[in-house]
């Protein structure tokens, strides 16, 4: 059984509480599940940033921030719990300890934000890297990784294949403050870097996107390694 980390960001799953992709996302994650060790670290959203501008507008410090938005997380991590059912350890994990205790009992595991300065995407490779994973998915709402921002840029270049240094150039310039929604935060990347695990980063506006890639290999995304491998399906 392989396992697998996804970082499922909460633009993608919870862009707003009216607008979510919770119910399209659990027969996939189910599935995966079923043949995996999966494990799925949900971010903040739209929802998040909206707490952290209503803070940051009290004058409220970004460390309390960024515990706000800790709590948004670990919130939509719960109803992606309680929608998954039985596919699911029934518990949100608050930290990598518990999430890998969690996944003894052989079912889905879920988490969201733990640590003040630390984006899910930094938690999810961090914890990649403890359970040693087969691969590490980022679920975004772009379809890979590019030269510059494709919404703002028009010229951006994809990249399909890239070593964990070119991310780290890449990602190197954005600036670590509560709320931060960037294809891959700094942190995460040099987690990616030492622990040697390939990162597939894909569009996942549409879930049957994430489930093609893990269970047929067919995806349109960007692969960080530092060796050209092609990580999934597994």
């Amino acid at each position: 059984m392989k396992k697998i980390v996804i970082s499922l960001g909460g633009s993608i799953l919870i862009p707003s509480v009216e607008k979510n992709r919770i119910r399209q996302y659990v027969p996939v994650l189910a599935e995966i599940a079923r043949g995996h060790q999966l494990f799925v670290v949900v971010g903040g959203g739209g929802e998040a940033r909206r707490y952290i501008e209503a803070v940051r507008a009290l004058a409220i410090d970004e460390g309390t921030a960024d515990e706000i938005g800790i709590l948004v997380t670990r919130l939509n991590a719960t109803v992606l719990v309680a929608a998954m059912g039985d596919a699911v350890y029934p518990k949100v994990a608050e930290s990598h300890a518990e999430a890998k205790k969690f996944a003894e009992h052989k079912k889905c595991v879920v988490m969201g934000g733990i640590t003040p300065g630390q984006t899910t995407d930094a938690v999810a490779a961090v914890l990649a890297e403890r359970v040693r994973a087969d691969v590490f998915i980022n679920v975004t709402s772009v379809d890979g990784i590019y030269s510059a921002d494709p919404k703002k840029d028009p010229s951006a270049t994809r990249y399909d294949y890239l070593t964990p240094r070119q991310l780290l150039e890449i990602v190197g310039k954005d600036q670590l403050t509560a709320g931060l929604n960037t294809v891959l935060d700094v942190i995460a990347a040099r987690v990616v870097e030492r622990s040697g695990i390939p990162l597939v980063v894909l569009d996942g506006t549409d879930p049957e996107n994430l489930r093609l890639a893990v269970m047929e290999g067919k995806y349109r995304g960007s692969v960080v390694a530092a060796k050209k491998v092609r990580p999934l399906p597994l």
